[in-house]
């Protein structure tokens, strides 16, 4: 067997430290993988397989990818759930003996990213971890990029399960061997990490507390395990002090709108229903002007308020901007300003790179005239106070950067001349040696009146001055002999020869100084970290809330009044996504849900309109809990608690679970979680099963919802349920209108009261496209079925209990005696005997 070489010695050594990440081991200017990470790779990547060297007498399997263009490649690793350790070449090769010393410099894995070409602008890379005590669990959240830390104490499954659907995490954590398929995919880390002591020495070690009180976490709770635990893998993966996460903050559930995963899903809110971005609720709201906006935005949508003071302190901030400033220009400034949110993560992380601190310059340039747009407004009055003044480190960044400035520090230039008068001189060291041994040779011809004095430079003598063999014994005493030509001498001065030991090493020397004073630009930044990240948050509320005001003036949206008195009453109530397809042809429609009338069960056709009412009331709700205006000509929303739908079929064939079992489970977390503050929405409930059985569970179902008093939506096509109205006071009947013109429907898609007539299943079966001979067919078997009363059933098979028919009589029990009853083997005589003896005991 062979001995493996030197270099692959190192890397295996190196290997062995990462044994679960894919090692990017720097080679010259390539970065390549080895062994089953090569193979992998190249899967993930589509890249050249090949092989270097053999172990074992097999070949070595080897992928590799440019050093330069490591990004494309890195995102697309990440991407796929993969986590990268990047090996870089720290030795000198011209003084090394052996391989070239290397060390991991960076791991990088979905959820501990920073690098702008790495995280999308628009969404947050979460880092979650969780953690089961008991029947409590803890969360943990983390943007690094952003350098915001979240703790949830201790939730139940349901709350975990609807905050993992809202981070959507890049990357999960648990205990090893917990792994919980309902929660997700989550990567094993050691129960050490979670002990409530190790867990809190970790972050109040970080924090610099002595405890955490602070953070409102006084006292033991899964929720601190967890973040811990956390905590720590962001150290060990970041290889650095976390500086930018510089709080911790304890997240208190009941301050929001809860809602749950069915609900996150079923209306489009940032992902549509295919895994796009086209057709949702961010689609037509989102006219932010800056990345930090987006993303606030983006989390006001997926985490409303449901505390009446904040909601109503963004509705006056958003009234302010549309009627007290110049919304216009306020926005057109907040267009020049940078993602200074993932800068200041990037400069935390010494991984800044030039155009990010010249964004960051431009940024802080800009606040004067942003806080100009809004002084003096009461409503905005913290948000002025909080973009704070930056006026040093503006001035500085300016003085230091070069207006164009390269995507590496390593093209150079990044420095502006006259920053610092070392650097200047080593450029015109670098940039123009030739015109500084002019201006020598010409000083010095005239102090010693030598014609033929010249300055030359050879890559073996390096510089020199040449006087020919005449002139030679002229040459002043400080000049040294260098070389002896057959014509001429050549000598060094004491000044050329500091002039040779500048120049050859200006470059790289300018390279390394230029390095130094960009990075030396951090450490005045971090000064001032806490300040910068308020006053970036603050960008992100502000450019968040100016496009909400834009949106109401542009769509013709209106503020709703939010009261604390649970119920709903909206006025030319509109699908926002709807309308934004449709334009003026979207039917407005009203909706009144009360206390008293809590309940409308909704009939009509199929394309009717009725889902489409139903989701746009969700989203007139929840728009109003973030302090938006809503698409409708008047609101009076009353504060709710959480947001619950069953809407649509799909199921969970990994899970093992039909799309009934899928649709049962939604119903049971409704039935078990409503309150007289939630809003429920039940699209069809009992379809995937038999008529009597759904009809059953949706009556049963409704029914449940209407005496608890939740406001609910109850969408149906069993036409019974339009009778729980008879039964109940707090429900109520709503259907969408349709007309028909000869076998034509015409769908009106208006909301009035009262049941629905006909369901026109077959004119939208004819509309999608059914054969006409399969609709004629239907048309002769629904009138039959329609005129008659026997179930039509298979062979075999006893018809199913009417529901809602009378109970039937009990039967005599001799009818099960005559049905024993053997006819063949009777005589005549038998028989009529049997006859008369059950004629007796019929007049018995």
């Amino acid at each position: 067997m062979s001995e493996p070489t030197p270099m692959m010695r190192q890397y295996l050594a190196i290997k062995s430290e990462f044994p679960s990440l894919l090692v990017f081991y720097r080679m010259g200017d390539f970065y390549e993988l080895f062994f089953d990470d090569a193979a992998k790779a190249a899967r993930i990547l589509d890249i050249t397989l090949t092989a270097r060297g053999h172990s074992g007498g097999q070949p070595i399997p080897m992928a590799g990818i440019p050093h330069h263009a490591a990004e494309g490649y890195l995102a697309k690793l990440l991407a796929a759930g993969e986590s990268v350790a990047l090996c870089e070449q720290i030795g000198d090769p011209a003084t090394s003996k052996g391989p070239v010393e290397r060390r991991v410099t960076r791991v990088l894995t979905p959820g501990t990213l920073a690098d702008e070409a790495l995280v999308p602008a628009d969404r947050v890379a979460w880092l979650a971890c969780w953690v089961q005590q008991g029947r409590d669990y803890g969360l943990a959240a983390m943007d690094v990029a952003g350098g915001r830390f979240e703790c949830y104490p201790q939730l139940s499954l349901n709350q975990l399960q609807s905050q993992l659907a809202r981070l959507s995490p890049a990357e999960t954590l648990c205990v090893d061997g917990a792994v919980d398929p309902d929660l997700g995919e989550a990567l094993g880390l050691p129960g050490w990490h979670f002990e409530a002591a190790s867990a809190e020495a970790v972050l109040c070690k970080h924090f610099a507390v002595k405890d955490l009180g602070g953070f409102g976490l006084d006292a033991p709770s899964p929720g601190v395990c967890a973040a811990g635990a956390l905590m720590q893998y962001a150290l060990d993966r970041l290889r650095d002090d976390v500086k930018h996460v510089g709080s911790l903050t304890r997240i208190h559930l009941d301050a929001f709108l809860q809602l749950d995963p069915s609900a996150r899903r079923d209306l489009e809110l940032t992902q549509n229903l295919r895994g796009g971005r086209d057709g949702t609720l961010m689609s037509v709201l989102n006219s932010t002007q800056n990345p930090m906006g987006l993303r606030r935005l983006s989390g006001w949508l997926h985490q409303p308020l449901a505390m009446a003071e904040p909601v109503a302190a963004r509705q006056t901030a958003i009234l302010c901007l549309q009627q007290d400033t110049d919304l216009d220009g306020l926005r057109d400034q907040l267009k020049q300003t940078g993602d200074v949110e993932r800068i200041l993560g990037r400069v935390a992380l010494q991984s800044a790179r030039p155009k990010d601190l010249g964004r960051l310059g431009m940024t802080l340039i800009q606040l004067p005239g942003l806080i100009e747009h809004i002084r003096g407004r009461d409503a905005l009055r913290r948000i002025e106070t909080e973009l704070g003044d930056f006026s040093d480190l503006a001035a500085l960044l300016t003085r230091a950067l070069n207006s164009e400035l390269p995507h590496r520090l390593s093209d150079g230039d990044v420095i502006r001349a006259g920053f610092n008068d070392e650097l200047d001189e080593l450029r015109g060291l670098s940039n123009d040696a030739g015109a500084a041994l002019a201006a020598i040779e010409l000083r010095e011809r005239e102090a010693t009146g030598l014609s033929t004095l010249k300055v030359g430079y050879n890559r073996v003598h390096g510089y020199y001055i040449e006087l020919s063999k005449s002139q030679s014994d002229r040459a002043p005493v400080e000049y040294v002999r260098r070389q002896t030509l057959k014509n001429a001498e050549r000598f060094i001065t004491p000044e050329l020869k500091t002039f040779e030991d500048k120049a050859v090493s200006a470059k790289s020397r300018a390279q390394s100084l230029e390095r130094a004073l960009f990075e030396g630009l951090f450490a005045p930044l971090l000064e001032q970290l806490g300040a910068l990240q308020l006053c970036a948050r603050t960008l992100g509320e502000l450019d968040a809330l100016c496009c909400l005001a834009e949106r109401g003036l542009s769509l013709r949206w209106v503020l709703p009044h939010l009261v604390d008195a649970p119920g709903l009453d909206i006025q030319g109530g509109r699908h926002p996504v709807v309308e934004a397809s449709v334009g003026e042809r979207f039917v407005a429609n009203d909706l009144r849900l009360m206390t008293e009338r809590s309940c409308q069960v909704i009939t009509g056709p199929n394309m009717g309109g009725k889902s489409t009412f139903m989701r746009q009331t969700a989203l007139i709700v929840l728009l109003a809990h973030i302090g938006a205006p809503v698409p409708a000509s008047h609101a009076r929303i009353g504060l709710c608690d959480q947001i619950l739908t069953r809407v649509g079929s799909a199921d969970d064939l990994a899970g093992g679970r039909s799309t009934f079992m899928v649709e049962m489970t939604e119903t049971a977390n409704i039935l078990n979680n409503a309150t007289p503050r939630s809003l429920v929405l039940m699209d069809e409930v009992g379809r995937g099963t038999s008529t009597f059985d759904g009809l059953s569970l949706a009556w049963s179902a409704c029914e449940a919802l209407a005496q608890r008093g939740a406001l609910t939506l109850f969408a149906t096509h069993y036409f019974e349920m339009t009778a729980l109205a008879e039964q109940f006071a707090t429900v109520g009947n709503l259907h969408l209108t349709a007309v028909e013109h000869g076998d034509e429907i015409i769908f009106m898609h208006q909301v009035v009261e009262g049941p629905a007539s006909q369901s026109y299943g077959l004119q939208v079966a004819k509309l999608a496209g059914v054969p006409r001979a399969v609709i004629e067919r239907a048309r002769r078997k629904l009138v039959s079925l329609e005129q008659s009363s026997i179930d039509q059933k298979p062979a075999g098979q006893h018809p199913q209990t009417d529901l809602f028919a009378p109970p039937a009589a009990a039967l005599p029990d001799w009818v099960n005696e005559v049905a024993a009853l053997d006819v063949d083997e009777l005589t005549p005589r038998a028989a009529l005997e049997y006859l008369y003896s059950l004629k007796v005991r019929a007049n018995s």
